[in-house]
This record gives C-alpha cells, structure tokens and sequence, in this order.
C-alpha cells in the first residue's frame, strides 16, 4: 500500500461517490427493519446554500448509520416545482428575448418551463452529491411528475366532494406585480421608518373621532370605528355613526374589544376588505366589505371618482393633501413599522378580497393535534411542540389556489352558469356537465393552479406511488423522521401531517427534527446585504465535504443556532488529517487487519485499554444517535480518535513496535482492528476519506458504505487495564504540564520518582518505564512503595501515586515560584474584570450576544488556569 502525504479530496470524492452510485449501495436492501428519510424537496430552481448543506448532511448522516445497521433504508429524493420561482426565472429569461408570457400563451409557456427544467432542473441535486448524500436518485421525484400529479388530483377530488375544499371570498396575499395570492413564507416582514397619521372623523358639525393609520389610503373602504366597550371617553358614542372623509357615507361607531384604549386615540377604523384582523371584526358586527383596489393595487370603480385608477401610493399622497385641505388632517409622527414585501417580487403586498379555492385546515388540524399529544409523532426539541400547538390551535382556512400558469392547474371546470365540476379530465367533467345539463354545454377550466405546499403536503406518500398499494408505500409509510427548520413547521410540517393523517390514517413520521439556523461568527443572520454569506461551494472546494460535514456536525447543539465561520471549517481539517497520519503510522509499522481476530483474547494493558475505550465509545454514539444529538457524537469521535487513539495509543505504542516486545504482534493486530472500526464508525459523517482509507487496507473487499456497524460490549476481564492505563496517561500528563509550567527546556532529562502503597499499581506503572522516558525525556525513574521527601523538587499527587521531580541543577526553584506567582497575579486581575463586566446588567442586555459568550469562555479558561499554576506552586517542596 502506497503511504500518501493527505487526503486529496478534490481527486478522490467524485470517484468514490460514482463508486457507490454504479454498485446501487443508496438503494434500499431487503431488511426486516425499515428506515425512512422523505428529503424536503428543495426548489427546482434552487442552488446549494448553508441551510441545505446543514439540514441535508444531518440527513445523509442518519441514512448512512442505519443502513450501517442493517435496516432496509431508503431516503426519497426528490425536487419542488416551486410554482412562482420557475415562472419568474422562466418569464426573465423570455423577457431578454422580447417574449412576454402572455404572447405565447399558456400552453407555450408551460413547454418553455419543461425545457428549461430539462437543462437546468437537475443543479442543486449535483450539488447534494457533491456534499455526499446518498439518496436513491433512481427513485427521484419532481412534484410535477405524472405519478405526482395524479396523486395531486386524487387529493384535491376526494377532499372537494368530503367539502374540506372549497371556494370563498376571503382576505389574501395578494402581490400586486405578480397578481397571485402568495402564502405568508413568501412574504418578507421588513422593519422600516414609516408615519402614522391621525385623521379626524367628523361626528357632527362640532365632534370628531380621531383614528391613527399607516395606510390612509385605505380609508376609502372602511365600513367602521371600533372602541373598546370599557373606554369611558366613548360610551356614549356606542351604536352612532360618524361620516366618512370623501364619500356620502356614515359609518358605525361599534364596541369591540380589539380596540386598545392605551393605543392612540383608543378608537379604530375597519377596512374589513383589506385587513386581517378587521376581516375578522368585519364578519364578528356584520359589517360592510368594499374592495378598492384592482389586481394591480390601483383604486377601483367603488370609490370616489377623483381616485379612480389611481396607484395606491399617488393615492395616498392626494388623500393626505385633500385631508390637510379639509383640515381632517391632525397630525402626523414618524415611527419604525413593519411592511409586508413579497418576496419574490420585492413590492408592498395587499391583504386583499378575491374569490380563491380554500382547504379546511381547522377540521384537518385535529388529528395532528391528537397524533402529537399521544407522542405519536415527536419533536426534537421538545419545545418546538408548543409553537406547533400554537399555530395548529389558532389555524385558519388555507388559501391552495394560486393565479399562476406553472403548477398543477386545479382540476375544476364551471359550467355556462359558474356551477362546478371537479373531476380527472375534461372528458369526465364533461360527463359531469352533461349529466347536470342534461345537454353537452361548453365548460371551461379554472385557469389557477394549486399552492406548492398543496403537492407538498402529498410528498410522504405520493412519492411512495400512492393511491397505489405499492411494496415501499407499505413498507416505508410512516417515515421514521423528517429533518427541517423551524420556518416550514406550519407550511410544510403541519400539512403534511394534515394530509398524511386523513388519507393514510396515520401521522407521516414518528419524530421531527427541528435543526437550528445557521448563522454567522458573530450570531448575525446570513444575508447578500450584510455581506456574511458563506458559500457551501466554496469551502467544498477549500477543505472537501468530510470537513464541512463534521464541522457543521460538531457545532449542532440543540436550542442553539450554529455559529459558523470558515476558520472553524479550516480548523477541523486538522481532524481529517489527524486521521489520515494515523493510517500512515499504521501503514509504516506493518499493522495489519486479521478477520479472525479475537479482541477478547489479547493482553496487552494498552490493547485491553483501547478495545474497551472503542466499545464505551460505540455505545456512547448509539445512544447520542437515538437522541439526534449529534454535536454530542462529533465529540465522542473527536475525544476518542484524536485523544485516546492518536495522541495517547500511537504515542505508547511506538516503544512496542520499536523494542519489539512481547506484545508487538498483537498490538499490529490490535492497532489495525481498532483503526477499522474507527472508518465504520466515522464514515455517516466522513464518508469519503473513511471510504477511501477503506480501500486502501481492503482492496478486494466491498465498499465501506455497504459493511455493519456492530455492537460489541465491554470485555469486563479488562477493566483493570482500563483504570491502570488512564492512571499511566493522568501522570504523564501532569509531568508534562510540570515541565511546561516550570519552563523545563525539553532536551534536559529529568529524574522522578514514583511511588505507591498498592504493589499492583507500582508493578503496572514499572511496565511503562521506556514510555516514561520517551514520553518525559526521564533519565532516572525510582519506585518506591512510601514517598520521601527531597528538598528542591516538586511533588505531584495523582489518585493515590506520588511523584516527585528532582528539580535541582534543573531550575531556580525561587526564580520560578515568584514567575509563576506574578503569572498568576496578572491572570487574577484580568478574572476579576471579566467577572465584573458579566456581573454588569447594563453590559448583558447591550453587548451582543457572541461578545458575551466570548467573555464567559474566557472567563472559564483563566480560571482554569489559576488553578493549575495553584498546584504548581503547591507542588513545589
């Protein structure tokens, strides 16, 4: 086997993954256990960012345990058609080409989407390769497939005729560039600098209300004033009128307790038409609902007529002028407010009044509620059951329909008189017509498609083949975990337990795991205008997928959100290579892999010690795995493979392979053994390198990918040289801090002597004398049963062992103490000022977040080091 310097990423990744893809390893193999993974669909027109490396790896990692486990695995691939995104990129394109959308028509423009998915369509699933996701792309859905898109249909017909669908003039994001109703996730709340002007309503000739609003020009359809029923100032005003700026009408004075008398004037105008929580008052008092606006957000016919066709901010302007004129106009302030934007189409969104296609989310919403309170289907973590809870308990009708021409076109057609026909196809609503009409007559198809969430909320099971009775909708239906963001908890989550619960009359998936967003260095969100974006492509391209993969695990702590920086990938490149040269090691002192070795039989110490810590290690993972608790496993492997494998076992046995003792074979046995459970058990994180450090010791053998993760538990005969080795590894290491404190260059030999009322431990600790002066650069070590006392040295307690440091001719023992008390000193000094400024409340509450954490960990460190330089000095006799 050739010994190679690194890891070349960039040469060896796409080959191993073409490797696994050709030998069919990501498909599912027959298993009494099922393990099923529904991968969140990304957008057709997506690119690979953070939050898709982040959530898709957490993915890769539990398919590639469990398929490691023998279950029957099958993580379902699968891309979003995502409605308005590929019409806008699509129309875009036309559009430099002088082709509007509407000059082809809608059959055209529907060819020029498929062409354009055909050949750009398949991006961010190259991508996910790249980051080594094993999904089976064989059976890679597109949410506007033919197999979907029935499903679709059977979903939308069977909850039309049940009435959990049906039309209604409701209140909408309606994005007047786009002319689409659009869902609240594709709406961006933005905070800006905006008025509030208060505006009189006259009572009579001498009284007025006054209202405030952000948007006056929506005055022109309010229908009422609203003040709470408690409000002294207006309870005689209750069940009056007041008149309308601009129009001939009076208005209701009505009492509702939506109005707040501590906010503002206490009294509030209703514009039921064009505002959600006014709908809500609207339909509450019975009152009035006037449109004034067109598709286009202009203002319409049933206003007065100096406004018509106006766009809503010229609008704006003109009111507030005339109102001034009027001396209507009380005042005006600024303040920060928060604006509705689309988007995708960056404009000011409308709640507007349109007649659209709704879905009963509140009758569908009761059996997720239910599956949750039963713990049929958890969340990790827990406290995101309480945000579920919240927004399925106060759940309103879902608007599924959408004006758009990409997208499954809703499969509804109306008759000469507007009666409905919900069917397969046209021949069958014909049928349906016919049969109405008793004659043929001409119907026509709604022109609107369905929301993307709709075909979504299917993806559990429609992408499983239902409503066909298939082997995997059977076998893989419920999916044992869906891994997603907080964001979609209500858009996508809750709907697909919605959908799932009703046809399939079980909830979709056992848990959901709610990973934290990832954000920058400092905590702050990611965005184009801050500037911190981190491109995922980039650093694979930098440092290689294992690298960004274990980073973003290691850094996965629950309730909190990833912190993420380039210099923490670059820095976990070292493990990588850590690794690496521990193949290396392996690979210069002959070790070899025997299958027939028996890891129970051995006796070395050292052996016994590593082969126990491997089985703690494994168990301690599979728990963690259970638990999603994945920053906890990167630990264990990183504690594990760089502490106990590579720095302590690689260091004691380099006597072994040099003297060639006793135990050199079986520690070559040993050595290599444990190596190799190592790549099993770093590969659902580290795909690649452990793949490839695979085939370099096995090279007739299967793929990694394709072996067992077994269990092996603790060989409890060795115990004893669990607790001699960590006692061996505890005294080097507070020698070598010793050495280091006292600033002992490190060529000059030092004598010790060790000693131990316990002649087992003594008997032990004498096997490791030429680690101890390879290890301590020792050229005297005595052992003693009792201690003696020898002026100018230093003496070390370790559990019951005494070891004392002949620090004469070696240091000025004064000289050193008085170093390390002005050391000391100082770092007292600076603990105290940390300590005063977390202790600072006004510090706390301003002071940003990774700042203040910043200070905390600084704290624990220099406490931590006062203390040791305590045992120094107390060491020194």
């Amino acid at each position: 086997m050739k010994i190679e310097k690194n890891f070349d990423f960039l040469k060896f990744e796409s080959k191993i993954y073409k490797s696994w893809e050709n030998k069919n390893y990501f498909k599912p193999k027959k298993s009494k256990d099922p393990y099923c993974i529904m991968m969140p669909p990304p957008n057709v027109t997506g690119s690979l960012h953070m939050g898709h490396a982040l959530t898709f790896t957490i993915q890769d990692i539990l398919i590639r345990y469990n398929r490691m486990k023998g279950k029957e695995v099958l993580w379902q691939a699968g891309t979003d058609h995502a409605g308005i995104a590929t019409q806008m990129v699509v129309e875009n394109q036309l559009l430099k080409k002088n082709i509007k959308r509407k000059d082809i028509g809608r059959e055209n423009f529907i060819k020029e989407v498929w062409k354009w998915k055909k050949k750009s369509g398949n991006t961010i699933n190259n991508q996910l390769k790249r980051l080594g996701s094993s999904a089976d792309w064989s059976r890679e859905r597109f949410t506007m497939d033919n197999v979907l898109s029935q499903a679709v249909k059977k979903a939308f017909i069977d909850l039309y005729n049940a009435k959990l669908i049906y039309k209604d003039k409701r209140l909408v994001n309606w994005d007047p560039k786009l002319l689409t109703a659009i869902s609240d996730l594709e709406v961006n709340q933005i905070e800006q600098e905006g008025s509030l002007w208060h505006i009189k309503y006259p009572i009579d000739d001498k009284n007025f209300l006054i209202i405030a609003t952000t948007r006056p020009e929506t005055m022109l359809g309010d229908t009422a004033v609203a003040v709470n029923p408690n409000d002294k100032r207006y309870k005689k005003l209750i069940g009056k009128s007041c008149k309308l700026p601009f129009t001939d009408r009076k208005i209701p004075i009505i009492a509702d307790n939506y109005a707040d008398p501590e906010k503002g004037s206490g009294a509030v105008k209703i514009t039921p038409a064009h505002d959600f929580n006014d709908f809500e008052i609207g339909k509450k008092h019975n009152l009035k609902f006037i449109n004034i606006f067109t598709e286009e957000a202009k203002i319409n016919s049933s206003c007065p007529k100096e406004f018509v066709g106006m766009d809503r901010y010229d609008a704006r302007k003109k009111i507030l002028e005339l109102l001034e004129k009027m001396n209507l106009l009380f005042k005006e302030e600024k303040q920060l407010m928060v604006v509705p934007y689309g988007d995708r189409s960056g404009v000011v969104i409308e709640p507007w009044l349109t007649n659209q296609w709704f879905c009963d989310a509140k009758f569908l919403s009761k059996d997720p509620i239910k599956a949750v309170n039963l713990g049929k289907t958890k969340f990790v973590p827990e406290q995101w059951k309480k945000t579920f809870f919240n927004w399925m308990r106060n759940i309103q009708p879902w608007c599924i329909s959408r004006q758009l021409w990409w997208g499954h076109q809703i499969p509804a057609w109306y008759g000469p008189d507007n009666k409905i026909f919900v069917a397969n196809n046209l021949n069958e609503a014909n049928k349906m017509a016919k049969k109405c009409y008793k004659k043929q007559v001409k119907i026509k198809q709604d022109d609107d498609v369905l929301d993307t969430w709709f075909s979504s909320a299917l993806w559990t099971f429609s992408t499983l083949d239902w409503p066909k009775k298939t082997y995997e909708l059977n076998k893989f239906y419920p999916g044992n975990v869906l891994v997603t963001g907080f964001d979609i908890i209500f858009f996508w989550v809750a709907r697909m337990m919605m959908m799932g619960s009703y046809f399939m009359k079980k909830t979709p998936f056992k848990d959901v795991y709610i990973h934290p967003l990832i954000r920058d260095e400092k905590g702050q969100k990611m965005s184009k205008s801050k500037g911190n974006i981190i491109d995922p492509l980039e650093l694979l391209d930098k440092y290689g997928a294992d690298t960004l993969r274990f980073t973003l695990t290691a850094l996965l702590n629950p309730g909190r959100d990833v912190k993420l920086s380039e210099a923490r990938v670059k820095g976990y490149r070292s493990f990588i290579n850590k690794i690496w040269n521990a193949s290396n090691y392996l690979l210069i002192n002959k070790c070899y892999y025997n299958k027939n070795f028996k890891f129970n039989k051995i006796k070395s110490p050292l052996n016994q010690w590593l082969i126990n810590e491997l089985f703690e290690t494994k168990t301690t993972i599979d728990e963690y795995m259970k638990k999603y608790l994945f920053h906890e496993v990167a630990n264990e492997l990183y504690q594990f493979i760089w502490h106990q494998y590579c720095d302590w076992y690689v260091e004691l046995t380099k006597s072994t392979f040099n003297n060639k003792n006793e135990y050199f074979e079986e520690t070559k046995e040993t050595a290599m053994w444990t190596f190799v459970e190592i790549l099993k058990i770093i590969h659902p994180i580290m795909p690649f390198v452990s793949e490839h450090l695979w085939s370099k010791i096995f090279e007739n053998r299967n793929m990694l990918i394709n072996e067992n993760l077994k269990n092996y538990k603790k060989v409890s005969k060795f115990n004893d040289s669990q607790i001699n080795i960590h006692h061996l590894i505890m005294i080097i290491t507070k020698i070598r801090n010793l050495r280091s404190e006292l600033n002992i260059p490190y060529k000059k030999l030092i004598s010790i002597d060790i000693s131990n009322k316990n002649k087992k431990t003594l008997k032990f600790l004498k096997l490791y004398i030429s680690e101890f002066e390879h290890l301590l650069k020792t050229d005297k070590i005595n052992f003693y049963i009792s201690n003696k006392i020898v002026p100018n040295s230093a003496y070390l307690i370790i559990e019951n062992t005494t070891i004392c440091v002949y620090l004469k001719d070696i240091i000025d023992t004064n000289e050193e103490s008085k170093k390390i008390l002005k050391k000391k000193e100082k770092l007292i000094t600076e603990h105290r000022e940390i300590k005063s400024k977390l202790n600072n409340s006004n510090f706390i509450q301003k002071a940003p977040e990774n700042i203040i954490e910043q200070f905390k960990n600084q704290e624990k460190s220099i406490k931590s080091s006062i203390e040791k330089l305590d045992q120094i000095i107390d060491s020194i006799k």
